[in-house]
């Protein structure tokens, strides 16, 4: 046993779980509260969940989104907080492309279906992800909340990929698609051994690995309808099995994908529970929980298709953690780990101060998904209002402020050279280049000598829902007028992450101009 740097007490953390047979399923002592999915309606996508100890740990993609791999943990696998980024820059051998720099831009590149652990030998936390299916970068940390850093570049696409720290120590990835195989690595990352596990009549992808009693497990996905598990009793290199864990299984949110993808965790207790997540967009891809128990075969095996849309009782006592909801003032001296840049920032131009985040322009531009250093902030489903306060005096003309509805097709509220205006129909096309930088629906003028202005965002992101976005303004916070028609998002995946609340500041004349941001505050039923 060990004490982590961050005081946790570990015993078993690589979801290498040594046993003479595999435990069937929850078994609750007592009585315990119920929970409903989703579990948290945030768009966390390719999610891979383990425990250490008694803490649960999340691990997701955020496309070119910066930082990188955001970071969750969760007492009771139903609650869950922000508390950091594996990959804290996006280089990636083209930094260009992922600073916005020389015309370029890396528009779903970047993080996804990566994998992390917690290594008890080392004491080191680790986060492996392949990157435009041309390299593997590998991170690690003495902290999951303090600095990552990069520790190697691997030549080869582990795509996909899941991480397995086996009970002897010895490291293992499984990945690819359609043929899974399984690489074992050496201390410093580098390939020891390789072998081509399975080879599928399907398409599968999301490989997840385990050792769970005598078996090894990879978890892979038909995206996005089925879940299936490998199943081995061999060793990590096979010969594998395959059979469906979930078929078509009924999402909790109507309208929603069915659930997939995502991995399997267990509770000190020894009760299996299964994390996937369902397309629910616009929000985008959100995760849900359930229990699940092994055949007497060893197969994971769910207790039925309706289990994502019934209430369960909690893993474990709850365990409370920050609401999502309340207001940021932006007086630390770092922004929370629920806030990321589109595209690494320039890191130049913004600041944190006593009055809040002041955001200086770094981009002359006319166009928003051009200009540097847009903060993004997940909505909170199925609906949730954003409302920010700008301190616009230092603004300079030709000067664009405010706050954006952010994905591919988007609209946004903001002040320039004295009008208040939303803007729509800004959009992404082929190469995820610009082919709309959009068009002013909607103006009213500021009063003049008006310092401070504030923008609100009402966001109904449930897929049933009206899918709209309204936006209003206000020169008091208090008495807010409409501006404009609602913004009709769009329900698409291909651009896989949802739709975010965004707040910039760019200049279509010269630099030299700021904002600051006084607050956030995010309100939802």
């Amino acid at each position: 046993m060990k004490l982590t740097s961050v005081g946790l007490l570990v015993l078993s953390s690589s979801l290498s779980i040594h046993a003479s047979a595999v435990p069937s399923g929850p078994d609750h002592g007592g009585t315990l509260p119920n929970y409903t999915n989703p579990v948290l309606w945030e768009d966390l996508a390719d999610l891979d969940v383990f425990r250490v100890e008694d803490t649960y740990y999340y691990s997701a993609s955020n496309m070119a989104f910066s930082p990188g791999a955001p970071i969750l943990k969760s007492g009771d696998l139903v609650n869950w907080e922000y508390i950091g980024h594996s990959v804290p820059t996006l280089e990636f051998n083209n930094t260009d492309a992922y600073s916005l720099d020389g015309g370029k831009q890396a528009y779903v590149k970047g993080i996804f279906a990566s994998s992390m652990r917690y290594r008890a030998s080392t004491r080191s936390w680790i986060w492996i992800g392949c990157v435009e299916y041309k390299h593997t970068f590998v991170y690690e940390a003495a902290d999951p909340t303090g600095v990552w850093e990069l520790v190697k570049s691997i030549d080869t696409c582990y795509y996909d990929c899941g991480l397995l720290i086996d009970d002897n120590d010895d490291l293992f990835v499984a990945y690819g698609n359609t043929n899974i195989s399984v690489a074992q690595l050496n201390d410093d990352y580098s390939e020891k051994s390789v072998k081509s596990v399975f080879n599928g009549t399907f398409y599968i992808e999301g490989s997840r690995f385990y050792h769970i009693g005598d078996q090894y497990y990879i978890l892979t996905t038909q995206p996005a309808n089925r879940e299936w598990t490998l199943k081995s009793s061999s060793g990590p290199f096979g010969p594998y099995e395959i059979k469906v864990f979930a078929d078509e299984v009924d999402p909790p949110t109507a309208g929603a994908g069915y659930p997939h993808q995502g991995g399997i965790v267990d509770t000190p207790n020894g009760d299996w529970y299964y994390m996937a997540f369902i397309d629910d967009y616009p929000e985008g891809r959100v995760p849900v929980l359930s229990p699940f128990h092994f055949d007497s075969d060893g197969w994971p095996t769910l207790p039925s298709n309706q289990t994502f849309n019934q209430s369960h009782p909690y893993p474990s006592k709850p365990v409370p953690v920050p609401p999502k909801t309340g207001i940021d003032r932006f007086r630390g001296n770092k922004l929370g780990p629920e806030w990321e840049w589109n595209h690494n920032p320039d890191v130049s131009a913004y600041s944190l101060s006593k009055r809040g985040l002041v955001l200086r322009t770094a981009s002359v531009t006319p166009d928003l998904f051009r200009a540097k250093n847009t903060l993004t902030h997940r909505i909170l489903g199925p609906s949730s209002t954003a409302t920010i306060h700008l301190d616009i005096s230092k603004m300079q003309a030709g000067d664009r402020a405010g706050l954006a509805l952010f994905r591919d097709n988007m609209a946004h509220i903001a002040i320039q050279d004295g009008q208040v205006q939303l803007w729509r129909n800004l959009s992404l096309g082929a190469g995820w280049n610009t082919v709309s930088t959009g068009f002013v629906e909607a103006s009213a003028p500021l009063p003049r000598g008006a310092r401070d202005v504030y923008f609100s965002l009402h966001a109904n992101v449930a897929p049933q829902s009206d899918k709209l976005g309204t936006f209003s303004w206000s020169t008091n916070g208090k008495n807010f007028q409409q501006l404009g028609t609602p913004y009709l998002m769009n329900s698409t995946y291909y651009f896989f992450v949802g739709y975010r609340f965004g707040i910039f500041n760019f200049a279509t004349e010269e630099l030299g101009g700021s904002v600051t941001v006084r607050s956030f505050e995010m309100t939802a039923p």
